[in-house]
């Protein structure tokens, strides 16, 4: 069963859209779960995204199976008294600090992430400030920023329409409750460094909100960032005028947000963060040409900071210049293999329509074992089609399988659902014994 590569192209690049998806903590990554993105994205560990030791993601002890709790944990409505209730609905704090190996606070502002049972993706609570410090009431994310990264990976290659992000953080978020949170796990997320995790296992609202340290440890090999050491430079107008910006991009206010962001190149010119948020609010306003010189100006200002090669990355697959894609994927992989599946995705699209099956399924693998929590199912659509062109019939519908578990209502899921019908039809042809 051959699947043609022009055809694949086709269903993968339908209705190429740019969309906002969250900023972990201005990480991508850090997606990311596990280790330094892990789950991703944008993964434990530094990012969230990555998944076992040998991706750099900590995953830790994330709960799991909650089935064999004691019952005195999680009281039925049988045996609980009118007064937990009342206790249970108390608003829950916690505060606590982030630390490297070497004693000191990390070097910028860490994602503090909740991680729970049942939960597929990394919740972001707060950032660290200067001392590494954190304090938030759980549940509510205040400050948590949208992301001008590209998009979610369903939406740019499914041909439906563009979610957005950028509203529903801080304030009137539904309350975490004590049962809720005991199935929780607490990480800090920084692109380049892996992560301890707390337990929050049997706190209560009434507790001493201090949980403790979590420690950050680096990894060696990581050079690229999704923050910009420029940011350290710029001048506090500057810094405040991207505030600002940040401020109307949650409004999807964008001629608010470019004026802002403008003001703060002003002031800073080699601010390589506003340039790619600017380039951001450019694809919002459909001025392509203007995103793409200003991602490229971000990364002029600092050729380490990732997001600004993803953006670019993603125009080029909209054009479907695959050498280009393949050039600046590689390019993102290098300074960082642990933060960035999309890049994974991106590259693993762009060898595919290269005629590169070999390092398409490389790729996707990779990028599956980075995307812990299932944020770019598609990379498996696009794995099962290229085992299915290898005759591997068994593989491509356990890749199918996957698509369709994490993504059962994306746009292609009825074609998809065909296709695995087909597919295990094989299967169970090759099981015949033939007489």
């Amino acid at each position: 069963m051959r699947i043609q590569s022009s055809l694949l192209a086709i269903t993968l690049l339908a209705g190429l859209v740019f969309s906002s998806s969250l900023l972990a903590q201005q990480t991508g990554g850090g997606n990311t779960g596990g280790g330094t993105t892990g789950g991703g994205t944008t993964g434990g560990g530094t990012t969230g995204g990555t998944t076992g030791g040998n991706t750099g993601g900590n995953t830790g002890n994330i709960p799991g199976n909650t089935g064999n709790r004691n019952p005195s944990q999680f009281p039925t409505d049988q045996n609980r008294f009118p007064e937990m209730d009342r206790f249970e609905n108390r608003p829950i704090f916690l505060s606590g600090k982030v630390i490297t190996e070497d004693g000191t606070p990390p070097p910028e502002p860490a994602t503090i992430e909740r991680i729970c049972a049942g939960v597929g993706s990394p919740i972001q609570e707060a950032y660290t400030d200067s001392k590494g410090r954190f304090s938030f009431q759980v549940g509510q994310r205040m400050g948590m920023l949208p992301d001008a990264s590209i998009g979610n990976s369903a939406d740019v290659f499914s041909g439906r329409a563009p979610s957005s992000s950028l509203g529903g953080f801080g304030g009137n978020q539904p309350r975490v409750s004590e049962r809720e949170l005991s199935m929780c796990e607490l990480r800090a997320s920084l692109p380049g460094y892996r992560s301890s995790t707390i337990s929050l296992a049997g706190r209560r609202s009434l507790d001493n909100p201090e949980v403790g340290t979590i420690f950050l440890r680096r990894l060696a090999d990581v050079s690229g960032f999704t923050t910009s050491a420029t940011s350290l430079l710029a001048p506090k107008d500057a810094k405040k005028a991207l505030e600002k910006a940040q401020g109307a991009m949650k409004k999807a206010k964008w001629a608010d947000a470019q004026k802002q962001l403008e003001l703060a190149l002003s002031l800073h010119p080699k601010y390589a963060e506003a340039h790619y948020k600017l380039g951001f609010v450019y694809l919002q306003t459909k001025n392509i040409d203007g995103a793409r010189a200003a991602y490229e100006k971000a990364i002029e200002a600092d050729p380490k900071y990732i997001s600004p090669y993803l953006g670019i990355a993603q125009l080029d697959a909209h054009n479907q210049k695959w050498d280009q894609v393949k050039a600046t994927t590689d390019k993102i992989l290098a300074l960082n293999r642990y933060d960035f599946p999309h890049a994974y995705f991106y590259g693993a699209v762009a060898s595919f329509n290269l005629q590169d099956s070999d390092r398409a399924e490389e790729l996707c693998r990779k990028g599956i074992e980075m995307d812990q929590f299932h944020s770019i199912p598609k990379m498996s659509h696009l794995l099962g089609m290229i085992l299915a062109n290898k005759q591997d019939y068994q593989g491509a519908s356990a890749q199918l399988a996957s698509y369709l578990k994490f993504a059962p209502k994306a746009a292609d899921a009825d074609q998809v659902r065909k296709q695995l019908a087909d597919i295990e039809g094989r299967v169970a042809q090759l099981k015949t014994p033939q007489p």
